[in-house]
């Protein structure tokens, strides 16, 4: 399923790459969703991408990640895998960026695009399997995913409160968080195998 949703994103995210008219009609902006009703943004904004650099760093960490989320979800949903990765990615999506919907509402000029909240999601529910894993921050120290994740998300929630970059932090903050309880939705058994694992070492 990473390998599709991979294939899928990058063909539309090359399909727009320098038309205006496109990433002005899908991409997420809170205003046209709210008032004019143009629900499918919720969607559609997660398949475009601003430039190359930024879909190729979401495509190499999905892969990274997603290859081995599809592993746990074969191993504990045995033939629901497949289908619940796709919940868990849709999810991400479209739980990552609703807090944006009601927090620009009025704002016009606020627009966003690109899988990172959903990609985050699928980070954050590959470290919820295995949180002792190790993960390389910045692509060069090697650290425990659970310590990682802990970091990732004070970033992202102190980012998102300075509001100074045009990173939807808030996108990935609550991607994450989706990707750690989604799991636990699932099968809330879960949560005491991630106890186990947090306490193996």
């Amino acid at each position: 399923m990473t390998l599709i949703i991979i294939i899928v994103t990058t063909l539309v995210s090359f399909a727009a790459f320098n038309k205006k008219e496109l990433i002005y009609k899908y991409n997420f902006n809170a205003y046209q969703i709210y008032h004019r009703k143009q629900w499918y943004r919720i969607i559609s904004y997660a398949l475009l991408h601003a430039n190359y650099m930024h879909l190729i760093i979401n495509m190499i960490v999905l892969y990274s990640f997603g290859t081995s989320l599809e592993y746990y979800f074969h191993y504990y949903f045995r033939e629901n895998a497949n289908l619940l990765f796709i919940c868990l990615y849709a999810g991400g999506i479209i739980i990552s960026i609703i807090y944006s919907l009601f927090k620009n509402r009025e704002n016009y000029n606020y627009n966003a695009l690109g899988a990172s909240g959903a990609v985050s999601a699928v980070v954050f529910a590959s470290i919820f399997f295995d949180p002792l894993n190790k993960v390389w921050f910045f692509g060069i120290l090697p650290i425990p995913g659970i310590i990682f994740a802990l970091l990732y998300l004070a970033y992202s929630y102190y980012m998102s409160k300075k509001n100074v970059d045009d990173i939807g932090h808030d996108a990935h903050f609550w991607g994450a968080v989706f990707g750690l309880i989604f799991p636990i939705i699932l099968k809330p058994e879960l949560f005491q195998v991630f106890i186990n694992n947090l306490f193996s070492f």
